[in-house]
């Protein structure tokens, strides 16, 4: 049986995709971003997390396990209970993580199951996945929200610990696939938020073009680095500074003056 260890599923998301979503977030992860805010996505086992709860002025804390191992139909109760959500706003499922398809097994049943309901799919991938994993999945969902962080190799190797040979075929193959494309990227102070990285980003989509109708641009906040210490991981380095307005509009300049539909902050 195909069981999937999943550390979070998220109700009523908008961020995650077209209308209300139901966001299942899977654990495991190949790359280890020097920005990422879901360090409980990271390891491909189950984790103890020590969560603080303030009552009445005093402060106390317990352990929790974050991942548990669930099977399709049991991810998918929780999935139909939103059906009324979806059908009103358009919505769906997204599959996040982590990097979701490290479980392609599980993946792939699920996304068939949810066919089978007449509910949409997104599948959120970093890309970082052999191609006949990535491209029969890429198959298999409505929508594919596609990571891309940088298209210098070496930069990507610095800060997530891996090329992007493998992003990088991804991408050149969407096409192929039929399935519509979001390119997310994350502007991240330092690394890639300058002109000259971000119109690379760009040539990269127009050569698929046809397949991306929308570029969403994500501002690198501090948010979920109190998550790190409470795993028990090394929190990631701080950059300079938060994403700030004047990187945000010189990148929408570059991508809407190549005919690009944007969207600020996913």
């Amino acid at each position: 049986m195909n069981r999937g260890l999943i550390f979070d599923i998220r109700r009523y998301s908008v961020h995650d995709g077209p209308g209300i979503r139901t966001t299942v977030f899977l654990k495991g992860c190949p790359l280890s971003c020097a920005w990422c805010h879901n360090p409980e996505g990271l390891v491909d086992r189950p984790q103890t997390i020590r969560r603080e709860r303030t009552l009445n002025g005093r402060t106390s804390y317990h352990d929790e396990i974050v991942g548990k191992y669930l099977l399709p139909g049991e991810v998918m109760e929780s999935i139909l209970r939103d059906r009324i959500f979806f059908e009103e706003s358009g919505g769906g499922v997204t599959f996040s993580g982590g990097e979701p398809l490290m479980q392609p097994d599980f993946l792939l049943e699920t996304l068939s199951l949810c066919r089978d309901e007449g509910i949409h799919t997104a599948l959120d991938t970093s890309g970082h996945v052999v191609n006949s994993v990535f491209t029969e999945a890429a198959r298999n969902t409505g929508l594919l929200l596609f990571d891309i962080k940088t298209a210098d190799t070496g930069i990507h190797r610095q800060y997530t610990g891996h090329g992007n040979e493998l992003v990088l075929g991804n991408l050149a193959s969407v096409a192929g696939t039929g399935t519509p494309v979001i390119a997310r990227i994350p502007l991240i102070p330092g690394v890639n938020d300058d002109n000259s990285s971000m119109e690379a980003i760009r040539d990269l989509l127009k050569e698929v073009k046809a397949a991306v109708i929308r570029v969403d641009l994500l501002p690198w906040h501090r948010l979920g680095r109190n998550k790190y210490v409470s795993l028990g991981m090394r929190p990631p380095p701080l950059f300079e500074q938060e994403t700030g307005s004047e990187q945000m509009k010189a990148a929408t300049e570059i991508f809407t003056g190549a005919g690009f539909r944007v969207k600020k902050g996913g």
